[in-house]
C-alpha cells in the first residue's frame, strides 16, 4: 500500500500514523541551514527527544493530518 492510497481513501489520522511508523529503517542525509538545525536540536532537547525523533515527528504530524 502507498501512501497516496490512503490519502484517497480517506483513511483516518491513526491510520495515516500507523502507515508512516511501521518499516524499516532508513538513513537519509538532508542539507538545512545550520541555524535551523541548531534551533530543532534545541528545541527538541528542551521536549527530552532527539533530534531525529523531533524530524520524525514533525514530518508524521504534518503527514498524518487530516486536511
Amino acid at each position: 500500500m502507498k501512501y497516496s492510497e490512503l490519502v484517497e481513501g480517506s483513511a483516518t489520522k491513526t491510520e495515516k500514523q500507523e502507515f508512516l511508523t511501521s518499516g524499516e529503517m532508513t538513513a537519509i542525509t538532508i542539507r538545512i541551514p545550520k541555524n535551523l538545525k541548531e534551533a530543532a536540536a534545541e528545541h527538541a532537547a528542551l521536549k527530552g527527544i532527539s533530534f531525529s525523533a523531533f524530524a520524525r515527528m514533525c514530518m508524521i504530524d504534518n503527514l498524518a493530518r487530516e486536511d
